[in-house]
């Protein structure tokens, strides 16, 4: 399973070619806005890519979150509820994923 989604996700990037151009989103606008060292629209965009094939609409809205409230990541990681924890294994997947494809162009 997890190759089949790596195997989509590194061909929807591929397709679109990166860039500034590339996929626009929450996640993408997040990214950004964090105003983080390594972002840039390249970057930005292929994880809204890999966000767009690996997490539901509701849970993109929730990793919108963290990039405003890094505490909230932590207690979602932390939490008992069985709806965080669900959520936390899709998330890590997510960021695994997004890790092993979206790589930080160093300027």
């Amino acid at each position: 399973m997890r190759y089949f989604l790596m195997a989509g996700a590194l061909a929807s990037v591929a397709a679109c070619g990166g860039g500034s151009r590339g996929a626009t989103g929450d996640i993408s606008r997040a990214c950004l806005d964090a105003d983080r060292r390594a972002a840039s629209p390249a970057l930005c965009s292929c994880i809204q890519q890999v966000a767009n094939q690996s997490l539901s609409g509701s849970d993109q809205a929730r990793v919108v979150g963290f990039f405003a409230d890094p505490q909230l990541a932590q207690d979602t990681r932390q939490s008992d509820r069985p709806g965080d924890e669900n959520f936390w294994v899709r998330y890590r997947a997510f960021t695994d994923l997004a890790g092993e494809i979206c790589q930080p162009v160093d300027a």
